[in-house]
């Protein structure tokens, strides 16, 4: 088994009222910056674990996401990236 370090980004669907996002998207425009679009706040998450191979990896994390991390309902997920630890 190796250790791999897997990288998740969450953020929340389109079309799901995201306040913090709006807030942000506004101070940018208020602070000179009127080029932003649409602004979504979400959490980056860093996991640490052992698979088999990097595959086995991303598949282990996609499955942490559908059962716990991620809300399938309001959230989207994207792993970001797969590499030895």
């Amino acid at each position: 088994m190796t250790r791999f370090r897997v990288a998740v980004h969450i953020v929340p669907r389109k079309g799901i009222l995201d306040p913090q996002g709006k807030a942000v998207a506004d101070a940018l425009h208020a602070l000179g910056f009127p080029s932003v679009g649409d602004v979504r706040v979400g959490r980056h998450l860093v996991l640490d674990l052992e698979a088999a191979d990097a595959a086995e990896a991303d598949t282990r994390v996609r499955a942490m996401c559908d059962k716990l991390l991620a809300n399938p309902v309001t959230e989207d997920y994207e792993i970001a990236g797969v590499t030895p630890a």
